[in-house]
């Protein structure tokens, strides 16, 4: 348990990954949230008393949540904190006079569902492929909503380098810094499917508002992308159940494998979630199975997950049995706004398998 002063400090600490973002409005409201808070309210008692880690917990990102979702439910005073007037003490009003709806946001973490990290992965399957032309047996888990399952339905422009259908009514065009990647035909046979401890039901308006509290504000576009995602699933569903991570995982592994494709298991920004047992769990599972794989029925693991030390995300390949090593294959940005390719051997880098 940390002090309430190490709580505070949390507050600064998710501002400057924010800035780092850009989303300098997002970064003023976390700044000023870790100064007003006090013990009146039960949410400020509960934040202020966090019994883990508040970083690693994302204490600050579930509390911003809570107070986006009710500006864009058409609260008029935290409408114009989150349009950029953050005064602190309209914040503080906001949060004394709706303190019984934030409370719950602090129960669980975020669950960003965040269609554009899936250029992230789908720059990690160019490099599984390595120029050859795939057939993925794709399994995402910690999938919250699904929508990164849409992988194989959405329009992808990776510097240059297209892939998806062409008349998708979603393309994902992160700026990319860097030589485009080696370009191959991907295929996903069976459909991708994923699987989350709390999948979020995508049929449910409250579900898909509290979906949309977690977009920061500063970012209009992920918004859109958000509800137009939402839509697809809403209208042709995609393959995800509730299960725990590493059951999971365990139990596709043990499935039969189709000669000619490639087994792969993706995530993004879930692996901090998982907890130590989990983790070894599925890294054991992978290297066990890994271990045995062939070139006719090959594994891979391809992940986006945070490297805290920079703010951004770091895309890692591993790819059984000739590239079981991990390797960093891009940095980007958290949502996806941007990508940099790399190449070269994983440094030690916390919280990335």
């Amino acid at each position: 348990m940390g002090t309430e002063a190490e709580n505070r400090w949390a507050f600064a600490v998710q501002a400057g990954y924010c800035r780092a973002m850009d989303a300098p409005v997002t970064a003023a409201v976390s700044e000023a949230l870790g100064r007003v808070l006090d013990r009146t309210t039960e949410t400020g008692r509960r934040a202020l008393d966090w019994p883990g880690d508040p970083v690693a917990d994302a204490l600050v990102l579930r509390m911003v949540g809570g107070l986006h979702a009710l500006a864009l439910g058409g609260d008029p005073l935290l409408g114009r904190v989150f349009a950029g007037e953050v005064a602190e003490a309209a914040l503080a009003d906001a949060v004394r006079a709706n303190d019984a709806a934030i409370l719950p946001w602090l129960d669980g973490p975020p669950q960003t569902n965040e269609a554009g990290r899936s250029a992230g992965l789908m720059t990690g399957l160019l490099a599984v492929a390595d120029g050859r032309d795939t057939v993925f047996e794709l399994l995402e888990i910690g999938s919250s909503g699904g929508l990164n399952l849409l992988i194989a339905r959405l329009r992808y422009d990776l510097g240059g380098v297209g892939l998806g259908p062409a008349d998708a009514p979603v393309t994902i065009r992160p700026d990319w810094r860097g030589s485009p990647p080696v370009p191959a035909t991907l295929r996903f046979h069976p459909p991708p499917r994923g699987a989350d401890v709390r999948p979020i039901d995508l049929s449910d308006d409250a579900a898909v508002a509290r979906l949309r509290g977690y977009v920061w504000t500063d970012a209009p576009e992920r918004l859109e992308r958000l509800d137009r995602t939402v839509a697809m699933v809403r209208a042709h569903g995609v393959a995800l159940e509730r299960a725990d991570a590493a059951d999971w995982v365990e139990a596709r592994l043990a499935e039969p494998q189709a000669a000619g494709a490639t087994r792969v298991l993706v995530h993004s920004v879930v692996w901090q979630y998982l907890g130590d047992a989990r983790r070894a769990r599925i890294t054991a599972a992978m290297e066990r199975v890994g271990a045995g794989a062939t070139a006719d029925r090959p594994l891979a693991w391809v992940t986006m997950e945070p490297d805290r030390s920079v703010a951004e995300m770091v895309v890692t390949v591993r790819r059984w049995p000739d590239r079981p090593e991990p390797r960093r294959i891009a940095r980007a940005q958290s949502h996806g706004a941007w990508i940099e390719p790399v190449d070269r051997a994983l440094d030690p880098v916390k919280d990335v398998p």
